[in-house]
């Protein structure tokens, strides 16, 4: 309940903020006396497509540490804890990239990398994660999240988001007005309810049109973080059979924002074409495939 009410609130939070600057620049003056302004509709879009993405990517790792309840265990003395922080130094002075803080949680197996920038970034596991899982399939999961921090992923999927989001905004806006001034024949100054009623139905079929590009452009992402953990280990078995071992286990639910940035999902049915994970099958077998 805490991780919901927290997603909840930083949503309204982050739709407040970028109410206020839209409000503050003008920027929802796009609707005039003489029609509709598209520079200024696209300024409006431009704000809320990008400007929700790019803070929800800025607050990434403190709300990861709230969400999650994790605690950051660089300087631990734990044999285990010392153990996972150097493995995560390890990867990363491989992939080029400054060691990314090391965080443990209570839950299912699964493990998670966020953070705004390569060099300030939080890679997490679970308990869930250690106790079901060999060293060794510990370290592939581990070179799978410090692949996603080298590649620039969570910044790379902010502005794949922003750009589906400002698509949505737009377009549908411009349908709707197309609608509301052409089809429905409103003479008045301002829009109509036609206008309304469309933008809020094409809001929601574009937004599902952006989703499903979105989630294909993660799933992707993820076939190449797995390739990079094989190349950052030196051999691809330890990656297939950490993909094996969380085929057979439950990855639980994480928290909605941080579901892109995991090493497992469960993608059922027509369903799967919204998930931000390939099967497990279609993971190991493009593994098995390389050289």
């Amino acid at each position: 309940m805490k991780r919901v009410l927290l997603f909840l609130l930083t949503n309204l939070g982050v739709m407040l903020v970028l109410g206020i600057t839209v409000q503050v620049l003008g920027l929802n003056q796009f609707l005039t006396a003489q029609g509709l302004s598209l520079s200024g509709l696209l300024g409006f879009a431009l704000l809320m497509g990008f400007g929700g993405a790019f803070i929800s990517l800025l607050i990434s790792k403190p709300m990861a540490k709230w969400t999650t309840g994790l605690r950051i265990i660089d300087g631990s003395p734990d044999p285990t804890h010392q153990w996972l922080v150097a493995t995560v130094a390890r990867f990363s002075a491989a992939a080029g990239i400054r060691a990314p803080e090391v965080g443990l949680y209570e839950g299912p197996p699964n493990a998670f990398a966020t953070g705004a920038f390569k060099n300030s970034a939080l890679v997490a596991v679970s308990t869930g994660l250690l106790q079901s899982m060999s060293r060794e399939e510990v370290e592939a999961v581990i070179g799978h999240e410090v692949a996603h921090v080298a590649n620039g992923d969570m910044v790379t999927m902010a502005l794949i988001q922003g750009v589906m989001n400002t698509f949505v905004v737009f377009l549908s806006r411009v349908i709707g007005y197309v609608v509301d001034k052409l089809v429905l024949r409103n003479n008045q100054d301002g829009p109509g309810m036609g206008y309304y009623l469309t933008t809020l139905v094409m809001d929601l079929l574009l937004g599902v049109v952006a989703a499903l590009v979105v989630a294909w452009f993660s799933r992707q992402r993820e076939f190449r973080a797995d390739a990079d953990a094989t190349r950052l280990m030196g051999r691809k078995q330890p990656m297939i059979h950490a993909l094996a071992r969380l085929h057979g286990l439950d990855p639980g639910e994480m928290p909605q924002a941080l579901k892109a940035m995991g090493i497992s999902a469960r993608p059922q049915g027509w369903l799967a074409w919204f998930s931000s994970h390939p099967p497990m099958e279609a993971r190991i077998a493009r593994l098995q495939q390389l050289g």
